[in-house]
């Protein structure tokens, strides 16, 4: 063309190329071709407008139906819809392959497709071949496997019928997106709704209860274990006339019907309903089909969680009292925290019976192991507990019996290698007199948050486990709670959880007993939360193996109106006192008893006031367990404000020889005891009681500078020793 000349029109370019022009309205369901795209299609090369069905005649069947899918694929991309389509002759053979280039729009109005695109004839196949099916383009492969990856995960991760049925009604499909869906399921021989997305729920009543034998497509799917697709409103209409109606007002064009199988059996119906037309393609069928499998799939799974949490919630109800709403006198709060593998009830528990004359008995035990045996041992021995205490048997014939009890059942098993333990801590409280008596079968100590903040473990005599030995013994403890003081009894997953050991989760514990202001209710929470919450991840314990355990806790606080927590509460009193029994033929319980002391003085200025108590106090009950047939028992207070403190230890038992000052020589091996408890306390004395004595000593707190006059430990001891004299 000359310079100057006008440009030559668009189409005449394109005829020029070998490309033709054509328009798709689905609205009024008119092809319309220029000459060129006439004659692509093997049509005489003039301008035409051609209906659906004959555009569709040209073209292989396979192929029309793929290009809905692409087109689709493109609206909801806003993408250029690219195909390649098979023209055929009317003996079935390619006469040519074209490739379409168009950019397709969606009028949700109208709910109609709009399309203007090109044909370009292409080399391959080669003209004559048989029209067999090859690849029209890899775009919608590509997507569908996307698509499907991503539901794939989603179902995965789902662990509810709801999050399943939130995930399902989030899926974008590849150029299909269903605007309505519905689950079925079945309910003996009824068809029910789980759940839909996509209509009111008021619509949805008419199917929500509808017999099998209904001539609905989803009844039907469940009762064949077929598919049901429908492309039309007419083809609904004429296979289902009875329902069409019931589904005519929703105003959709399509609908698939899938089968929900998991296991070999049809457990209901999935429905996806489309507001445009679908013609349901192999590939658009296989995407449907493998959706409703995992679809299935994610709905057994979380079927199955449900049933096994409402069964663990049964259990964990059943088995873990209600605590008694009000004891006068008495504040209590309790918690059960199941480790959460598998099962969410395990062999921790704590009960409270109620017992004559306005006691009652707190119980805390672990059976071991967190299975469904487990469980079931707790539960059974709980009422075996339950049962001796309401026959008024003393904490150790109640846990004698219970060891008896536990081994017959341990012993049952079929298998060996299955024997089972349990510890327990079991004790009877007096809320009028604080007075608590308890028996231990290889549970922890109780710990005892004292009045003023401090908290101690509570040396308790025991025995063995439950169920290992049927006539083990188990020794009777006794102590005095003082107003304000809170009992807490614990399994051993509050103390070890997070790889710590005995003593360094007790470290742990110990922080949030003497630091934590609130009520007992706060104060449950505040010790869980130092197990399981954020501040637990910066206290690991120095274990390598961190494997978490069930968590059972009681806390028990005498007198209400002091028990020392929160503003509202009178002000904690300023004396702490700790009481211990030392048996004759126990006589290593002096070194709890010296541990004792030295949880009751941690804060105590002086360090070696602290030893020095702790040495006296191992002397003067040495004394007595060598030179009396008697019990010793042991007294401990702490009195006055920081820095002007007193401490007073008592140790009284029923022997009638009172103590006198000997001077040893220099190989005796005794005679010492008085000239340390003279040289080293601030005081002491001897009492005659109407059966026994009591042989006292005290401290009285010095400076923290430690300058106070006086004799050290050290100094003391050479002091006493012959040579000095």
């Amino acid at each position: 063309m000359r310079t100057g000349e006008p440009l030559p029109e668009v189409g005449d370019v394109l005829a020029a190329l070998g490309t033709g022009l054509w328009h798709w309205d689905t609205a009024t369901g008119r092809v319309t071709v220029d000459a060129e795209a006439a004659r692509l299609l093997g049509l005489p090369a003039e301008r035409t407008t051609l209906t659906e069905a004959q555009a569709r005649a040209r073209l292989h069947p396979v192929d029309w139906n793929e290009i809905t899918g692409v087109v689709q694929l493109a609206v909801a991309e806003h993408t250029v819809a690219e195909v390649r389509i098979r023209i055929m002759d009317e003996r079935g053979q390619v006469v040519r392959v074209v490739r379409s280039r168009s950019k397709p729009s969606f009028d949700p109005v109208r709910k109609a497709y709009e399309l203007i695109g090109t044909l370009q004839e292409v080399t391959e196949p080669a003209p004559g071949t048989s029209a067999a099916r090859s690849a029209v383009t890899g775009d919608w492969r590509r997507s569908r496997e996307a698509f499907l990856l991503d539901a794939g995960r989603a179902l995965a991760e789902a662990r509810s019928t709801e999050e399943v049925l939130r995930v399902a009604a989030g899926l974008s499909m590849p150029g299909f997106t269903p605007d309505g869906l519905a689950v079925f399921g079945v309910s003996g021989d009824r068809l029910t709704v789980i759940g839909h997305h996509g209509q009111p729920q008021d619509d949805m009543n008419p199917f929500v209860d509808m017999p099998l034998e209904t001539d609905y497509p989803a009844a039907e799917v469940v009762r064949t274990g077929r598919a049901v697709y429908l492309s039309s409103p007419a083809q609904y209409r004429s296979r289902y006339p009875i329902t069409w109606p019931l589904a005519e007002r929703f105003g959709r064009q399509s609908w698939a019907f899938l089968p929900l199988a998991a296991g070999g059996r049809t457990m209901g119906a999935w429905m996806a309903a489309f507001a445009h037309p679908v013609a349901f393609t192999p590939d658009e069928r296989s995407v449907l089909t493998t959706v409703a499998r995992m679809l299935a799939q994610a709905l057994s799974r979380a079927g199955a969680a449900e049933t096994q949490r409402q069964l663990t919630d049964g259990l964990q109800r059943t088995m873990l009292p209600a605590l008694v709403p009000e004891i006068p006198g008495m504040s209590i709060a309790a918690r059960y925290v199941p480790t959460g593998g598998g099962l969410q009830v395990g062999g921790d528990w704590y009960d409270m019976i109620p017992l004559p004359r306005g006691r009652f008995a707190v119980v805390i035990g672990d059976v071991q192991g967190h299975d469904v045996r487990a469980a079931a041992l707790m539960g059974q021995l709980r009422i075996a507990l339950r049962a001796y205490a309401s026959e008024g048997h003393r904490p150790d014939a109640v846990l004698s019996r219970a060891s008896h009890f536990f081994h017959s059942l341990a012993d049952s098993t079929e298998d060996p290698a299955d024997l089972r333990f349990a510890t327990c801590f079991y004790a009877e409280v007096d809320p009028a007199t604080g007075v608590v008596e308890s028996a231990r079968a290889g549970h922890l100590d109780p710990v005892v948050r004292m009045a003023d903040g401090t908290a101690l473990i509570l040396a308790t005599e025991g025995g063995l486990p439950l169920g290992i030995d049927p006539d083990a013994d188990f020794p009777t403890s006794r102590l005095a709670l003082e107003p304000g003081d809170t009992l807490m009894l614990c399994t051993d997953g509050l103390v070890e959880t997070g790889g710590h050991t005995l003593q360094t989760g007790w470290n742990r514990l110990r922080i949030v007993l003497e630091e934590h202001e609130g009520d007992l209710e706060e104060l449950a929470d505040a010790l869980v939360q130092a197990v399981h919450g954020p501040s637990s991840h910066h206290t690991t314990g120095p274990l390598a193996d961190r494997r978490e355990d069930d968590i059972a806790l009681v806390l028990l606080c005498w007198r209400d109106e002091s028990c020392g927590h929160g503003i509202s509460t009178v002000t904690r009193p300023p004396v702490r006192r700790t009481v211990l029994t030392v048996a004759q033929a126990e006589p290593e319980r002096i070194a709890a008893a010296r541990q004792l002391l030295r949880e009751l003085l941690h804060d105590w200025s002086d360090e070696e006031q602290r030893d020095a108590a702790v040495l006296l106090l191992s002397e003067v009950l040495t004394n007595v367990l060598v030179h009396t047939d008697a019990d010793a028992l042991l007294v401990a207070e702490v009195g006055g404000s920081p820095g002007e403190r007193h401490i007073r230890v008592e140790v009284t038992d029923s022997g009638d020889d009172l103590p006198h000052k000997r001077r040893p020589g220099e190989m005796a091996s005794s005679g010492r005891g008085l000239m340390l408890i003279e040289l080293l306390s601030d005081a002491w004395g001897v009492t005659p009681r109407g059966e026994g004595k009591s042989i006292w000593f005290e401290f009285y707190e010095s400076p923290e500078d430690g300058s106070e006059d006086g004799p050290g430990v050290a100094s003391a001891l050479v002091d006493a020793s012959p040579e000095a004299e």
